[in-house]
């Protein structure tokens, strides 16, 4: 993989729906989201101008689940509700181990001499949820939910300033994608809105069923309002101390040793939603709380301010 210095326009219509010769979500999307994939070992090598980083795998699984996140029959990992015309569905990638690297590259703006990233994890897992269009099978919402259990990551100093310099040179391409993003998201929501709303206009005539009412409380009950990327790691144990090779040159020229730190978090998470708008309800998010009604009424008012402001 290569990063790109502009972003990639979206990629459409499903391959496989079309190489099936239909346009709408049916049997084909359904037999491959059926498929258990097994992968003893995969490894993706990452280019930048700034870094090159490799992430290898070990033991890869993925299969469908249902929306408890436990596999059972196929028809029970996805939900189809004919009236809103979308489609949920639910996928788990698990893996025993995970090994990160990341280096500078020689014509990158970084220091001569760095120390290379390395990161090897125990098992883990991602959680994904797809929300679809089934009349052209676009995606309308995801929800990404990456889980680590034990964590131990001893990192020098320079390792510690690599990683800001690597953070650094992925920011200015993250940007430019997310804003493409933000740019097509309203569409494909006033999209859905309005296939929603047609369809039901379309049905309420005729009445609705017990049993479509049933589906659509059930669709809400796992609906994502919003797409979101979620990290969960149960402990971190993280350990940074000076490099070898300064402490030696330190400790010879001043006669002073060298220090670490040692940081222990349990039960860390970070949520990030990438779409969500100054002002809106937070309701619907992972961890929500009371806390966040007073930040709502805050954030609202900075709205109505900024709003009365431009008006002006």
């Amino acid at each position: 993989m290569r990063t790109c210095e502009e972003p990639r326009p979206p990629n459409g219509q499903s391959p496989i729906a079309l190489a099936a010769g239909q346009s709408e979500y049916g049997f084909a999307e359904k037999v491959v989201e059926g498929m258990f994939i097994v992968v003893n070992s995969i490894t993706i090598k990452i280019h930048s101008k700034a870094f090159h980083a490799s992430f290898e795998l070990w033991q890869l699984q993925g299969y469908s689940v249902n929306p408890n996140w436990q596999q059972s029959d196929l028809r029970l990992t996805r939900i189809t509700d004919p009236q809103r015309g979308e489609v949920l569905t639910f996928k788990e990638l698990t893996w025993q181990t995970l090994r990160i690297e990341a280096d500078a590259t020689e014509n990158g703006d970084q220091d001569p001499i760095t120390t290379p990233l390395r990161l090897i994890t125990n098992q883990g897992r991602i959680q994904i949820s797809l929300k679809r269009r089934t009349k052209d099978c676009n995606v309308v919402a995801s929800k990404l939910m990456f889980l680590l259990d034990d964590l131990l990551w001893v990192l020098t100093d320079s390792q510690l300033k690599a990683m800001m310099k690597y953070a650094e040179s992925l920011s200015e391409a993250m940007e430019k994608s997310a804003q493409q993003r933000k740019s097509l998201a309203p569409e494909s929501v006033q999209v859905s809105e309005f296939g929603c709303c047609a369809q039901q206009s379309w049905a309420q005539p005729f009445g609705a069923s017990p049993n479509a009412s049933s589906i659509g409380q059930y669709f809400d009950k796992h609906d994502m309002k919003e797409s979101s990327y979620h990290l969960l790691i149960s402990r971190l144990d993280l350990h940074i101390c000076d490099d070898s090779h300064a402490r030696e040159a330190g400790a010879q020229k001043h006669g002073m040793l060298g220090g670490a730190i040692q940081l222990t978090f349990r039960r860390m998470a970070f949520d990030y939603y990438p779409f969500h708008r100054a002002g809106d309800a937070c309701k619907h998010w992972v961890r929500y709380s009371e806390a966040m009604e007073t930040r709502g009424q805050w954030a609202k008012k900075l709205v109505s301010e900024f709003q009365s402001k431009m008006e002006k």
